[in-house]
């Protein structure tokens, strides 16, 4: 009898142990599957089964078990009973995960403007004007697309856009042209636009030292807003989504996601460390937030002066527990509504007449980020050193975990919107896209 108590205690011991040893990571997964599930849910319209077999299905993340309330439109994620994270769904701001009980029940939310729904596509949301062009090889164009739409690309849609039309478009079962879908890191860029937008209108200037009080007495007070926008600080991050690292535990751990970075040492120097993170695009998100006087004018500016000035208006950009964007992975919209801000970089920053951010910002987004190999500039990545061998070097991109991409080609007057649940092999799709157009 002794040895049979002592043998279970010892069992209880050793299975104690292996949950305080995994409890960090089971609050990762658990936090990960409720925010998915809330926002999936109650910002893009989908099921709790769909995001259940479909999003929320991969690696370890397909051992939470979720729950939706819709009464207070909320989501909560248990991994196998022993540790539950919920998240709340706040409109206009999208959904956030808790941290505990609390929460403000009216936080500020941005103002909107109306859909033009009267223009057509894409100075409006109205059907298009009947255009062909003769250039175009519309057969050869739509077997390269439907040739992307399987089980192993897992492609959800795509836009291709040509001199401001859209000459092929596609999606999987269960989305439209209506569908928001979650950009991830695509947000980095709608970032880096508004510091653009701010920059043109004489508000800053992205080569001055970056404001943060924690530097002004050490070495990283030599950091500037460019060295962020490229990703070039020096500091120490670790970006790895498949284990606890900091990029994990800030988006399902941290109230506010703009001090992640503030607090890192360097581990390089400034202008010499490329160092792809998405605690800097966070903490350029508060320092956008210091540009204004009050939280309202923040929230309101990213809208009124970029996403709906271009009709972006199904776009939402989520925002963390203390009221700010998350502008390192948060943005949902419409493929045609990414493929709007495609067409704002391919017409330098003018849209329907009006210049929102000076015609050199695109050079300026595009330019590389020293020790990059060519492949990132100022929170856009690139082709400049021929990554994707058959496509033009100047072709520049916004990119998002799981396939997430804006591609945007100069000489080719052209964008292409993708999206899906898995990365695929683009060289060999832009370049018969290209092909099928010249």
């Amino acid at each position: 009898m002794k040895f049979l108590k002592r043998s279970i205690l010892l069992l209880l011991a050793i299975a104690t142990g292996i949950v305080a040893i995994n409890y960090p990571r089971l609050n990762i997964i658990a936090g990960y599957s409720a925010k998915n599930m809330s926002s999936s849910v109650f910002l893009a319209d989908r099921g709790l089964e769909f995001t259940d077999i479909h999003d929320n299905n991969f690696d370890l993340i397909k051992f939470a078990d979720d729950n939706i309330n819709q009464t207070e439109r909320s989501a909560s994620a248990s991994v196998f009973g022993l540790l539950t994270r919920k998240a709340v769904f706040r409109e206009g701001l999208g959904s956030v995960l808790l941290l505990d009980k609390t929460i403000n029940t009216k936080p500020l939310i941005p103002k909107r403007s109306e859909p033009d729904n009267t223009n057509s596509y894409p100075i409006g949301n109205a059907a298009q004007k009947d255009s062909l062009f003769a250039s175009v090889n519309y057969d050869q164009l739509h077997k390269s697309v439907a040739k992307i739409f399987n089980d192993t690309n897992k492609t959800r849609a795509v836009v291709v856009i040509h001199k401001n039309q859209i000459i092929a478009e596609k999606y999987a079962e269960g989305f439209d042209k209506d569908a928001r879908i979650l950009g991830w890191s695509m947000t980095k860029s709608i970032t880096a636009t508004v510091f653009g937008v701010l920059q043109a209108q004489g508000k800053l200037n992205v080569q001055h030292k970056a404001p943060i009080a924690a530097w002004k007495n050490d070495s990283r007070k030599e950091i500037t807003i460019h060295h962020l926008l490229q990703m070039n600080s020096g500091l120490e991050w670790d970006e790895n989504y498949n284990t606890i690292s900091d990029v994990s535990k800030m988006l399902v751990l941290e109230k506010d996601m703009t001090a992640s970075q503030i607090h890192k040492p360097f581990v390089g120097k400034p202008n010499e460390t490329w160092n792809y993170s998405s605690g800097t695009s966070n903490l350029l998100s508060g320092i956008l937030r210091s540009q204004f006087k009050t939280h309202q004018e923040y929230l309101d500016f990213w809208y009124v002066e970029l996403i709906d000035k271009i009709g972006m208006n199904s776009m939402v950009i989520e925002t963390d527990l203390s009221g700010n964007y998350v502008g390192s992975s948060y943005a949902w919209a419409t493929p045609r509504d990414w493929g709007k801000f495609g067409l704002l970089y391919l017409n330098n920053g003018n849209w329907n007449g009006e210049q929102l951010f000076d015609s050199t910002w695109t050079n300026y987004v595009t330019t590389p980020t020293p020790t990059s190999k060519g492949e990132y500039g100022a929170h856009f990545w690139l082709n400049a050193e021929g990554q994707f061998p058959d496509i033009p070097h100047n072709m520049f991109s916004a990119n998002g975990y799981q396939g997430q991409r804006v591609f945007i080609f100069p000489d080719q007057d052209l964008v292409v919107v993708r999206m899906g649940l898995k990365s695929m092999d683009y060289n060999a799709f832009l370049k018969e896209v290209i092909e099928a157009i010249e």
